[in-house]
């Protein structure tokens, strides 16, 4: 379950960066800086491709890729939500 919490709001984080900024520069360090975090406690997928990819590499099991894949999708939609309503 940690996994899961972990990628969604890696997630949540990175994608909200990407809205608010569009600066490449803090886009790649919110990357690094998620990754780094999430790692540890769920291998830092922070993306439903790699997720996948990793799944189909045999680095993951299969029976965790949905709900990897939803937590990252709710992610991203949560940081949708938060960057419509409260901008930096």
């Amino acid at each position: 379950m940690n996994n899961y919490l972990a990628e969604f709001l890696g997630t949540a984080f990175f994608v909200y960066i990407i809205l608010s900024t569009g600066n490449p520069l803090a886009i790649g360090a919110a990357l690094a800086l998620a990754i780094l975090v999430t790692s540890p406690i769920s291998g830092g997928h922070i993306n439903p491709a790699v997720s996948i990819v990793m799944a189909s590499a045999g680095k993951m099991q299969i029976n965790d890729l949905i709900p990897y894949c939803l937590a990252q999708i709710f992610g991203g939609l949560v940081a949708l939500e938060l960057f419509k309503r409260y901008k930096l």
